[in-house]
């Protein structure tokens, strides 16, 4: 079930839900959470951004991301994961600029928002990756034989 303004607050206070360093604005179905950095996305660009808050869920709770309906109408899409059960850290959001003019993000800006699904029965198993205690924009952590040469095309194995 999705939570409510005043159970993510009930959330807060018994520390199954913490944001440092404080929520930018509570929503009657989550919260947003604001750029870490200021940014520019050109047109047909990508980019990686961070939450200026660090999250951190317990073994019930459940987050998923959202992008604002602001930049959606501006042409910025996101790529948004799942929050999982014991996350903690600042998340990093990919953001793609399909529209035809620049789109500048200010530090502080509410861009995306956090709802918070309470799970059924607590997770056994809580999040414990490669993410965890995340700081700032944070990379593909896939392993080493991911490409991430950028002049790389490869298409039905032929080279462009």
């Amino acid at each position: 079930m999705a939570l409510s303004d005043s159970e993510i607050a009930s959330a807060i206070k018994t520390r199954q839900l913490r944001i440092l360093p404080r929520i930018a604005k509570l929503n009657p179905a989550g919260m947003d959470l604001r750029v870490h950095e200021n940014m520019m996305i050109e047109p047909g660009r990508h980019k990686l951004v961070a939450t200026l808050e660090r999250v951190e869920l317990s073994e019930n709770l459940l987050g998923i991301l959202h992008i604002r309906s602001s930049l959606a109408r501006e042409g910025v899409i996101a790529s948004l994961a799942l929050v999982d059960p014991g996350f903690r850290g600042q998340l990093t959001v990919s953001l793609y600029n399909a529209g035809d003019r620049l789109v500048r993000l200010r530090k502080g800006e509410r861009f995306i928002q956090l709802s918070l699904i309470r799970l059924g029965s607590p997770a056994t198993t809580v999040y414990d990756g490669k993410y965890q205690n995340s700081r700032g924009i944070v990379h593909s952590r896939r392993g080493k034989n991911v490409c991430h040469r950028k002049t790389e095309n490869v298409i039905h194995g032929v080279r462009g």
